[in-house]
């Protein structure tokens, strides 16, 4: 009965007469593996549902709240990718191309950065530094960077974008100044499949040959990313190792299926060639 029973509207079980409350502490007491998955239920019941499922990743919110002088700061976490975001969100406000520089810190990758930093301050362009965890000596010269960032001498239309994993040698500047985000994979096969299809534009979704072939598909793949992340809560239990399918991999699987499925003549699959159930 851990897992099932439902409260009426006073809150009361009908079985043993306890409010929901009460029943969390007994479940607490003698089955705590179970207590998560009801507080969340707990959660729903009493506050509503949209206190337990996150919003879907808005980074046009997130590019509103910063100015030339905050830089942008992805936290990154396992399987998330926010290139992808960005790069949309380029394209759609006019800096892709040239207008926007992509660097992956390393090994003799500092000086680059700062020239490229220097150059998208004067031209109101942008810069993305990726990893910074990875490139730990050159945080003291981010840091000086991001302190002399200042409306007056830099570009309306500057930004920089910082990705990095936590990290104790992150300038805890930049991190007090800096617009702060973090797109964790979603958790459950709704939300896994809602953030799915949050990514996908109209054009994309309606721009194949083949639409009706093409939209099971799409659904399928997106149905087995989602199965494949949530099965990261067992660890390498049914698999070898712990696989990553994060959402990069998720959209070269889209691109993919439609690159296959144009090279089809259209409605091709009405005369048995790509019949799917």
């Amino acid at each position: 009965e851990a897992e099932g029973g439902d409260a009426d509207a006073g809150g009361e079980h009908p079985a043993g007469g306890l409010s929901r409350f009460e029943r969390l502490c007994v479940l607490r007491a003698v089955r705590p593996d179970v207590i998560v998955p009801q507080v969340t239920l707990f959660v729903a019941h009493e506050m509503g549902a949209r206190f337990i499922e996150p919003p879907p990743f808005d980074l046009m919110a997130c590019f509103g709240d910063s100015n030339c002088a905050t830089p942008l700061i992805f936290v990154l976490t396992p399987g998330a990718d926010p290139m992808t975001e960005l790069f949309k969100a380029a394209d759609e406000l006019g800096y892709s191309g040239k207008r926007l520089r992509a660097i992956s810190l390393g090994q003799g990758q500092g000086s680059i950065a700062e020239q490229a930093i220097s150059e998208a301050q004067d031209k109101g362009s942008w810069v993305c530094l990726q990893n910074c965890h990875l490139c730990v000596s050159w945080m003291p010269t981010l840091e000086r960077i991001c302190e002399d960032l200042s409306p007056d001498r830099v570009h309306a239309n500057f930004r920089l974008w910082l990705t990095s994993e936590p990290s104790a040698h992150f300038p805890p500047f930049v991190l007090q100044n800096g617009v702060k985000m973090t797109n964790e994979p979603p958790k459950g096969m709704r939300a896994n499949l809602m953030g799915s299809y949050h990514t996908i534009e109209k054009s994309f979704f309606e721009g194949c040959t083949n639409p009706r072939p093409f939209k099971k598909l799409l659904f399928g793949l997106c149905f087995f990313h989602a199965t494949v992340r949530e099965r990261s809560k067992f660890g390498s239990l049914g698999f070898n190792i712990g696989y990553v399918f994060s959402s990069a991999d998720l959209r070269i699987s889209m691109d993919q299926l439609r690159i296959f499925l144009d090279e089809l003549e259209p409605g091709a699959g009405s005369e048995g060639a790509i019949e799917v159930p």
